[in-house]
């Protein structure tokens, strides 16, 4: 194995913090042995991560417990794996590591599906991102690894895989230049749909959400309409805003089956209706065929992302179409993570919370 200096080299009797869940309201800082590394991986010392908006669905992430939190992780290489050498990663580089990788020739990677795969599935940094070192498995740092410029900072970095699942959704939604777009659920995600869908050349963009926090932050993103939705219906203010042509392409961020419902019944003739967050398993909605038919509804789910979304992330951020220091609205150390969860759980006055390291 390989490092910058001695200081680098390190066996499993060195030990570091992670934050590892049990349960939603049990969240430790806990010490446990530095991964060893094999002869293709990489090892990185975290500078900074994200929390994500699905880390905070208690249905999803307590399944996984106990688990080591996190996967919006950056940092940089300390040590590489003997058959690294010489390649295009060396120590000292600074990088963002997506946490699953595809294997690039089965039939779902031919056609784009990189999250079909079943390499991509299984791939995994160790332990998580939420922890001093990260492990990036040979996979992962061939698959989607990227090199970070020095015009971006870790905490910038910490973007790049949330902006490119938006970057994923919208591709498939199809967006074209002139869409009417209506965004349900203006955390986070909802905001960063706001500021693509302005890119990509949405001539409209209604927010919707009943946090006059994010309202007013989806403004400021690009929003041409915000509904407040604890005084208005959604399916009312839509209509007013469209002169009732409803919206081209809907984004529903919240995953239930009543918001669903809604981004369906907001949907223009021809329109698309994105799922961008799963449901709860057993969850049912109900659909009429005949009017998602005869008015040629589509609907879209997107589950993640893939290499050529975080690459084209990555370059958003740099070219300044995302101006992270008015998203990045909390920063928690390690040792707080419980509480940076439960304000990000709350979903009120933040947007995002990013754990940083010394």
């Amino acid at each position: 194995m390989y490092s910058t200096d001695k200081d680098n080299q390190r066996s499993s009797a060195y030990k570091m913090k992670v934050a590892r869940l049990y349960s939603f309201e049990d969240i430790r800082i806990e010490e446990m042995p530095i991964p060893d590394i094999g002869d293709g991986d990489a090892l990185v010392r975290v500078k900074a991560c994200g929390i994500c908006s699905g880390d905070v669905m208690p249905w999803y992430i307590e399944k996984k417990a106990p688990l080591v939190l996190g996967h919006e992780a950056v940092g940089e290489i300390v040590e590489l794996g003997k058959e690294v050498r010489g390649e295009d990663k060396k120590v000292g580089d600074r990088v963002f590591f997506h946490h699953h990788a595809p294997c690039f020739i089965c039939r779902y990677c031919k056609r784009g599906d990189y999250v079909q795969c079943s390499t991509w599935k299984k791939s995994k940094i160790i332990p998580g991102g939420i922890s001093e070192y990260v492990l990036i498995p040979e996979v992962n740092l061939k698959g989607d690894t990227l090199l970070l410029s020095e015009r971006m900072s870790f905490e910038q970095a910490t973007l790049i895989e949330p902006l490119a699942c938006v970057v994923k959704g919208l591709k498939r939604a199809k967006i074209r230049e002139g869409d009417t777009v209506l965004v349900i659920g203006l955390g986070i995600m909802g905001q960063l749909h706001i500021v693509l869908a302005k890119k990509y050349g949405a001539k409209k963009i209604i927010g919707a959400d009943r946090v006059n926090y994010r309202l007013e932050h989806a403004k400021e993103s690009g929003a041409n309409e915000v509904i407040d939705v604890s005084g208005v219906e959604l399916m009312d203010g839509v209509y007013r805003a469209t002169n009732g042509d409803m919206a081209d392409i809907v984004v529903v961020g919240p995953g239930n089956i009543e918001a669903m419902s809604l981004g369906i019944s907001c949907a223009g003739r021809g329109g698309s209706v994105l799922f961008f967050t799963p449901a709860r398993p057993g969850d049912v909605l109900q659909l009429r065929p005949d009017d998602i038919y005869f008015r040629d509804i589509n609907i879209i789910t997107s589950y993640s992302c893939g290499p050529d979304d975080t690459k084209e992330a990555l370059n958003l951020i740099l070219e300044g179409i995302v101006d992270t220091k008015r998203f990045i609205t909390h920063k928690f150390t390690l040792e707080k993570t419980q509480d940076a969860f439960r304000l990000t759980a709350k979903a009120k006055d933040s947007l995002k919370v990013i754990i940083t390291f010394n």
